[in-house]
């Protein structure tokens, strides 16, 4: 078992060096192979590595939600990314770019703003590009402002309950102020999962939301998280106790 501890402290090293310079799906998959390495050896997922994978599965997400017109899906993963900014030193105005243009057009205007605020920065500024340079402009010049002409507040994030206690979440959030529990994530949408509507990749054994998984692979489609073929009858539901003891527990 030290062994393998030792390749996953090494799997994220790796990882976060191909994250650096850019190659996002290189990294994703260094993760997810070691992943899958500790599964199979009956190991536990340590939170670090969860967690990285995570964070580049957001990155990923982005393209899946914009292809699919789902600007509030893409916003949500961006602002994720957002925060997190410094691991993706490579593409700090494109990402930022994006998150102006997704959260513009899921409504979020405020958070556009700040975004494209961020972008005049004098180190950013000059390498946005040509196309989308006015734009920017366009989104700092003119604020969303409120009745009282302050800067008026997005809309607030969608709920779900926590799998663990069922306090009411906002759909992205990953740890439970309640109950304290970290949540694992949805491989489709990038959500916390929901007890009462649980599915797992039959190949990666990854967790989704059954409604949300099903719509990506209606008909036969590919995993968001590994890319391997699922049709929608391979999506039984997952009870979540059995889930976590089964894939997240120490083993003895």
């Amino acid at each position: 078992r030290g062994q393998y501890r030792e390749a996953a402290k090494t799997a994220i090293i790796i990882a976060n060096e191909e994250q650096v310079n850019g190659n996002y799906r290189s990294a994703h998959d260094v993760l997810l192979g070691m992943c899958q390495q500790l599964r199979h050896n009956q190991l536990t997922i340590s939170s670090d590595l969860l967690s990285a994978l995570m964070l580049l599965h957001s990155y990923i997400l982005v393209r899946l939600h914009v292809c699919r017109g789902d600007h509030n899906k893409a916003a949500c993963m961006l602002i994720r990314v957002v925060e997190n900014i410094s691991q993706f030193p490579c593409h700090i105005v494109p990402i930022l770019t994006s998150a102006v243009i997704e959260c513009h057009r899921a409504g979020l205007k405020s958070k556009a703003f700040h975004y494209a605020t961020m972008l005049m920065r004098p180190e950013y500024r000059s390498q946005i590009e040509p196309k989308y340079s006015k734009k920017m402009e366009g989104v700092v010049r003119k604020p969303p402002r409120g009745p009282d002409n302050k800067l008026a507040p997005d809309p607030p994030e969608p709920t779900s309950p926590c799998p663990h206690c069922e306090y009411n979440l906002p759909d992205s959030q990953l740890s439970c102020q309640q109950c304290k529990n970290t949540i694992p994530f949805c491989i489709a949408t990038g959500w916390h999962i929901v007890r009462n509507d649980l599915t797992i990749c039959p190949n990666c054994n990854f967790p989704a939301i059954t409604s949300q998984l099903e719509v990506l692979v209606e008909g036969g489609g590919t995993c968001p998280m590994c890319s391997e073929m699922i049709y929608p009858h391979q999506l039984g539901r997952v009870d979540f106790d059995n889930y976590l003891q089964t894939y997240l527990q120490p083993l003895s």
